[in-house]
């Protein structure tokens, strides 16, 4: 009864960290060129059950069987998957059709400067000429910062991030992509971090001007999965009131026979 507990206790466990991944995919669902995240869920080693101390076989040990002690959180892994595009017409909108992230320097609260990696295109111009996100990060091209005259009465972003300001080449929007993107881990604000191991390439993706990425996040088959996870969670609770109410008898009625 006791492994009983234990079992429904780490099933619970167990959709509480789903329900936390899911309840997160939600509240991004409208972020653009967020990913979804989701986690995976395998059993703990079975563990071989020995029979000790038992007077009928004088005090033996012998092995009579194996048993499992319940589920456990695999790993958590992102969802690349292309989200769908929506068309905003604004000229500094971009959207990466295919693999890879936008380059944007950051500056953290100590002053040191980085490379972070997005798939938000929402990007503006500022007073300077500076295309900068919505949090005034610079977005990368080959040559650094990109900058445009402010004076520019057109701009266009060709498919393979070429920029030119009044029919003048400008300079080009730097993309880049990873051999394996386990080793990208998310810094927040739909940032990217590239850890050790890292092993950066040139991207094949194509860039759509006057576009955004949507999440990719099926808010349907999140709603269902977010049912279903409710529904065990209640499951396990009701094995762990069924198992009190078992050592309870135990304790307080058999004992007394």
């Amino acid at each position: 009864m006791v492994r009983g507990l234990y079992t429904a206790y780490t099933g619970m466990i167990n959709e509480q960290k789903r329900l936390d991944t899911i309840s997160n995919n939600l509240a991004n669902a409208a972020t653009v060129g967020y990913k979804k995240e989701n986690v995976t869920s395998q059993a703990f080693e079975e563990a071989l059950t020995i029979k000790i101390k038992d007077s009928s076989e004088a005090y033996t040990n012998r092995p009579i069987g194996t048993m499992s002690l319940g589920v456990k959180l695999g790993e958590y892994y992102t969802d690349y998957a292309q989200g769908s595009f929506r068309e905003t017409g604004n000229t500094y909108d971009l959207a990466i059709e295919g693999n890879g992230f936008f380059a944007v320097s950051t500056t953290d609260k100590n002053g040191n400067e980085s490379i972070r990696y997005t798939r938000d295109g929402s990007f503006k111009m500022t007073q300077d000429g500076y295309i900068v996100d919505s949090y005034g990060n610079h977005l990368q091209g080959d040559g650094g910062d990109i900058q445009i005259p402010t004076n520019a009465q057109s701009v266009t972003i060709d498919i393979d991030g070429t920029i030119y300001a009044d029919k003048e080449y400008i300079g080009r929007v730097k993309l880049a992509d990873f051999e394996d993107y386990n080793y990208l881990e998310k810094a927040g604000d739909n940032y990217y971090n590239a850890v050790d191991g890292a092993i950066q390439k040139d991207s094949v993706g194509i860039i759509r001007q006057g576009c955004t990425e949507q999440s990719n996040v099926n808010v349907i088959s999140e709603m269902v999965n977010l049912i279903n996870i409710t529904r065990a969670y209640e499951a396990g609770q009701k094995v762990i009131k069924t198992q009190d109410q078992l050592l309870d008898q135990t304790v307080n009625q058999v004992g007394k026979v």
